[in-house]
């Protein structure tokens, strides 16, 4: 929910000092004015007045300016909303942690090619192009404005219920994930493997959005039918073809008969040694997961780390319980201490799933 800000009189300041203290110029305050980002109130004598909601919306343009994206683009993004404070600060936070992150992975790259030249040893071609694509990398900053895109309020318009029957139908994503979408009441709804349904609320053509989580889904028309679905949460977007009705009935079967699992998948426990050992030392194998996973270990790596380290080398693991979410969860024991670990691995064989808590 947005929480737009008012302020008292006596805290306005002028375009003047709004500039000085925020370090924008007057002439870009103007500039935003002119482009519709920022409707300051005017005084009788026609000065222009920037109070919290001002200043608050201000830093939503420079924040959104950081990820790369145009004024026109910004204008668009901040059509019809008032100043948010909180999404303000979970952009801005996703900003810091991307870049905290990729100052960490700069950071180690950096070490590792000046130990090798340190050395006598010449850089490879491979290595100066993962040296290049490093100082070029722009991902964390086009994840933060996705996410902020995606966690802003949304406002829902009315259909014909006759439309909604266009969506309906089976649709399986690239990880092994099936989504069914049906209708009722006149209400579109959406429900995933092993997941209660969920409402989908209109707000354009073929574009809903979810009110129980910040995510979206858009709906991709081929000569006229709908043909894929395409998921938009946490910066990600995950595309779903239409598939055989038959398919999600026999995804939830083989759902819960993993979950009455009672040995783990073969891969499971070596697969888990080696994350814990390749966290532990900070180099995790971010190929081996999927996006999702990959980019919530990077942000996160600093606390594992940590962590890991103070509980010591693991001294066993033993297979504990398979979950209807499609972890194997795991009891391991360190040498300062014990952890429950989870590990979920998409169809194509990839890691989707991981954590570790006590």
């Amino acid at each position: 929910m947005a929480h737009p800000l008012s302020a008292p009189a006596d805290t306005y300041l002028t375009a003047a000092e709004c500039a000085r203290e925020t370090g924008v110029t007057v002439r870009a305050l103007r500039l935003y004015e002119a482009r519709g980002l920022i409707a300051p109130p005017r005084t009788e004598k026609n000065w222009r007045l920037y109070g919290a909601k001002e200043i608050v919306r201000l830093s939503e343009i420079l924040a959104l300016r950081a990820t790369g994206l145009t004024l026109a683009q910004i204008a668009d993004l901040l059509a019809s909303q008032d100043a948010d404070t909180s999404a303000l600060l979970a952009l801005q936070e996703d900003q810091l942690r991307a870049a905290h992150a990729q100052t960490e992975r700069s950071l180690a790259l950096i070490v590792r090619l000046r130990e090798k030249l340190g050395r006598g040893d010449t850089l490879s071609v491979n290595e100066l192009i993962e040296l290049a694509k490093d100082t070029a990398m722009t991902e964390p900053r086009t994840m933060a404005w996705k996410r902020y895109e995606q966690m802003r309020p949304r406002t829902a318009i009315t259909i014909e219920p006759a439309l909604l029957e266009a969506y309906v139908g089976t649709y399986a994503f690239e990880d092994g994930m099936v989504a069914q979408i049906s209708v009722e009441k006149d209400a579109l709804r959406c429900r995933l493997v092993g997941q209660p349904y969920a409402a989908l609320y209109p707000e354009a053509d073929d574009a809903f959005f979810f009110t129980v989580v910040p995510a979206q889904i858009t709906f991709t028309r081929h000569g006229g039918s709908v043909t894929k679905l395409t998921l938009h949460q946490n910066g990600h977007e995950f595309s779903a073809e239409r598939c055989d009705p038959a398919l999600f009935a026999e995804a939830e079967a083989a759902r819960k008969a993993d979950a009455q699992r009672v040995a783990p998948r073969a891969e499971s426990e070596a697969a888990l040694r080696r994350s814990l050992a390749e966290h532990a030392a900070g180099k995790p194998d971010y190929a081996s997961m999927r996006a999702p996973l990959a980019e919530a270990v990077r942000e996160q790596l600093p606390m594992g780390q940590a962590e890991l380290e103070r509980l010591g080398p693991v001294q066993s693991v033993a297979f504990h319980r398979a979950t209807a979410e499609g972890f194997d969860v795991f009891d391991v024991h360190f040498a300062n201490g014990r952890m429950e670990c989870g590990i979920s691995f998409a169809l194509d064989g990839l890691i989707d799933g991981l954590y570790m808590r006590s």
